[in-house]
């Protein structure tokens, strides 16, 4: 009977154990939510910027990028000569950088008659630099050589301002710290600082100048000579008779300058024997 009961109550805890492991099994799957319908967008397209210089340049496949800064370039020419008349020629030339509002920077002339040389250097207008060498041209019988030179300043020139800039920033600086100052020991300080600066804006702005002046007034050098020489190739009175006569008075002078030397010699003979002498006697005792 007691086995009865125990076979009754674990047929009852099994059939209370199947339902629960039903229950715990694996969960059902949980579809996603449905996604809302993607909206599409417009494209983008980049906005056109207008260009605010002019776009570049090529050439022979390099970029060259546009100059906003105005090139500062010193152009000098040279330019040889030759004309009728050496000295008509270098006054006409002075004329002709006044003309153009120019001036003379050196002039020089050597050699007599037909033997002479020339040289005249003038500064004019860099805008009036290739007439002013036409007119050159025109002034001579021929050209033999001319030559024209070109240096970009430019960089140079830049530098220099915002050195002036920094300076003059410096300056304002230190005349704050000198109004400011109460101490005599710091206004000399200050003060010797200040004139430093003072200095070299000075020098700075003095460069500038000079090289505005150089890149404003171009520099021509010429050189003159004259036409062909119409000097006979023997000078006249010429004679072969005279040469030789020369030639042996030469010969005579020498000999009397060769004779008057030996003489010379032979009376200070016992001067220069006497201390030959002396040399000769020391170098045998010191081998003695």
């Amino acid at each position: 009977m007691k086995k009865l009961r125990l076979i009754i109550g674990l047929i009852l805890v099994m059939c209370l154990l199947v339902p629960v492991s039903c229950a715990k099994g694996p969960p059902a799957p949980i579809m996603p939510a449905p996604m809302p319908p993607r909206e599409e967008m417009p494209p983008v397209y980049p906005k056109a910027v207008p260009p605010s210089s002019p776009p570049a340049e090529i050439t022979h496949g390099v970029v060259v990028l546009p100059s906003t800064e105005e090139r500062m370039i010193v152009r000098t020419g040279e330019i040889s000569l030759v004309v009728k008349d050496v000295v008509d020629a270098r006054d006409e030339i002075a004329n002709l950088a006044v003309s153009f509002g120019g001036y003379v920077v050196s002039s020089r002339i050597s050699g007599e008659e037909e033997e002479m040389r020339g040289r005249i250097s003038i500064r004019v207008p860099d805008e009036k630099f290739e007439s002013a060498l036409t007119e050159l041209r025109n002034l001579a019988v021929r050209v033999n050589s001319e030559s024209i030179s070109s240096q970009d300043v430019t960089e140079e020139y830049v530098d220099l301002k915002s050195r002036l800039k920094n300076a003059e920033a410096t300056e304002s600086q230190y005349l704050a710290l000198l109004e400011k100052a109460e101490k005599v020991e710091d206004i000399l300080k200050v003060y010797d600082s200040l004139s430093q600066v003072r200095s070299e804006i000075e020098q700075i702005k003095g460069r500038m100048q000079y090289l505005e002046q150089i890149t404003s007034m171009s520099l021509i050098s010429a050189y003159l000579e004259p036409e062909t020489t119409t000097k006979p190739l023997v000078r006249a009175g010429w004679s072969a008779l005279e040469a030789l006569k020369s030639a042996a008075r030469g010969i005579v002078i020498f000999g009397q300058w060769l004779g008057t030397a030996i003489i010379w010699l032979l009376i200070f003979c016992p001067v220069w024997g006497a201390i030959l002498g002396i040399i000769y006697w020391r170098r045998r005792r010191r081998k003695a």
